[in-house]
């Protein structure tokens, strides 16, 4: 073998030895930003109505119904309303939940970790169960202002006792 032939090889040994170092390199910079980068915020109910423009209400009421008692009265009778309301729109097999995961939870457009996120529910949230997958590891939830619908995972999710409740009392 020659001297030019060995000087070759060396800088061609040299040279995929400077590929494979920088191949590796650039693999784990990779991984690492993708794993050390913050998840996206997600975005809770009560941060969502906050940003809504909040509507202007005239004030058209006579002055007897802002007197405590009379607001009070107004409040029970809204709140009484409002649950009968909920209570009658169950579908049946459905019943109401709270959200026991600590940060809350992503709500996806199907049961799948790599469906699109069309909203979040946060901890100790109420929300509406709507049925569960086939293969019992998501559940449909529908908020209980009803302002989203959609997919999070099962487990994650605890019945609440009111809406045991209200399941006896509609069978």
């Amino acid at each position: 073998m020659s001297f030019s032939g060995i000087v070759k090889f060396l800088i061609g040994f040299v040279i995929a030895i400077g590929l494979l170092a920088g191949a590796g390199v650039a693999g784990a910079l990779y991984f690492v930003t993708k794993l050390t980068a913050p998840p996206e915020k997600p975005i809770f109910a009560n941060e969502r109505n906050a940003n809504q423009a909040k509507p202007v209400v005239a004030k058209t009421q006579p002055p007897a119904a802002s007197t405590p008692a009379a607001t009070e009265v107004s409040t029970k009778v809204d709140a009484k309303t409002t649950s009968e309301t909920q209570e009658k729109a169950l579908e049946p097999g459905a019943y109401r939940g709270r959200v026991i995961w600590s940060s809350g939870l992503s709500i996806r457009s199907n049961p799948r970790s790599d469906s699109e996120r069309i909203g979040s529910v946060a901890y100790n949230e109420e929300v509406i169960v709507l049925s569960e997958s086939d293969d019992k590891r998501w559940v449909k939830i529908r908020s209980e202002d009803g302002s989203s619908e959609g997919w999070v995972k099962a487990g994650n999710i605890e019945r609440s006792e009111e809406g045991e409740q209200t399941q006896a009392s509609n069978q």
